[in-house]
């Protein structure tokens, strides 16, 4: 079964429900399996059609160093993120607001109904070349800054010539740069007197800072080029932690996503201060719910992560 956080009695919570997704590092090996008798299982086998490689291999078969490769991980979290949703939202759920982490925004967007499934598919598999492409011109990591504050993290990386790349939650930082600029973050930090650790992050790339810089005309042109709708519900986006419900917000802010902060502390703030009482995790693995925790422990918290999860999430989800 899925984490969960505080639970209520049946028939006590009735606030507000935001769904959201995970980004990168919250795959796992064989995440597909457990959903093979879901209708929205054929999610797979489409996106393997659409962009002409075997997609279902990546959520049933590939292995670890398979998925970390970012084209692969990206769409393969992308397909299972909406498997999930439909499986979820097929059972009569429904959500007030949603919204997801990096990549699991453009979950957020299909489920809102801003994309469709295939157009949501190509900009992943869009921005995933691209970004790669800004990686190799520009080459970078990312480190996790634990349990110092934000402004503290990023005054270093002013000074040191790194950049805050994701405000998580309190005490959870991510900072992106180059190797060098992340070693030095990390002796200012600690020259700082705060307490906390830093810790390295396998990814290929500074993502979510300027190093992503070269990812943006060519990825523009194709959000340029993808249909757009206003939202069911609102989305709250990452550059700026605000709700929008707008067709044309989107191509802005999936371009200022490339280089700007993931402001997920703020969007957790921006859901509690709209009313929402339960937020949903749907994904391969519980992420977004421990940085809820974090920084709203009033928050009802709950996960799908295997088609049993789905009837503990629905109390207080209808």
């Amino acid at each position: 079964m899925g984490s969960k956080g505080k639970v209520s009695p049946v028939g006590e919570h009735t606030e507000s429900v935001a769904v959201v997704f995970p980004g990168q590092g919250s795959q796992r090996t064989g995440m597909a399996d457990a959903w093979r008798g879901q209708p929205s299982f054929t999610r797979w086998e489409q996106a393997g059609d659409l962009l002409g490689r075997d997609v279902s291999r990546l959520g049933l078969d590939a292995d670890a160093d398979e998925l970390r490769v970012p084209l692969n991980c990206q769409v393969a979290l992308f397909v299972h993120g909406v498997v999930v949703h439909e499986a979820w939202a097929a059972t009569g759920a429904t959500a007030t607001t949603t919204a997801g982490h990096s990549l699991g925004e453009y979950n957020a967007l299909v489920a809102a109904g801003v994309l469709d499934f295939d157009d949501g598919l190509r900009l992943v598999d869009a921005r995933a070349r691209a970004t790669q492409t800004a990686a190799d011109q520009r080459p970078g990591t990312m480190v996790a800054c634990l349990g110092y504050p934000v402004d503290v993290v990023a005054a270093a990386c002013e000074r040191v010539g790194a950049h805050v790349a994701n405000d998580n939650a309190p005490g959870q930082i991510v900072a992106a740069g180059q190797a060098d600029a992340l070693h030095r973050l990390r002796e200012d930090l600690a020259a700082t007197g705060e307490r906390g650790k830093v810790v390295p992050l396998e990814v290929g790339a500074a993502y979510h800072s300027p190093h992503m810089q070269p990812a943006v005309a060519p990825f523009g042109a194709v959000l340029d080029a993808t249909a757009f709708r206003d939202s069911a519900v609102p989305v709250i986006a990452n550059v700026d932690a605000q709700p929008h419900s707008a067709a044309g917000d989107w191509p802005r802010l999936l371009r200022d996503q490339l280089t700007s902060p993931v402001r997920w502390r703020e969007t957790v703030m921006t859901m509690a201060g709209a009313g929402v009482g339960r937020v949903v995790e749907l994904g391969a693995s519980a992420v977004l719910t421990g940085l809820v925790k974090r920084t709203d422990r009033s928050l009802d918290r709950r996960t799908v992560i295997t088609p049993d999860d789905l009837s503990d999430v629905l109390e207080g989800s209808r």
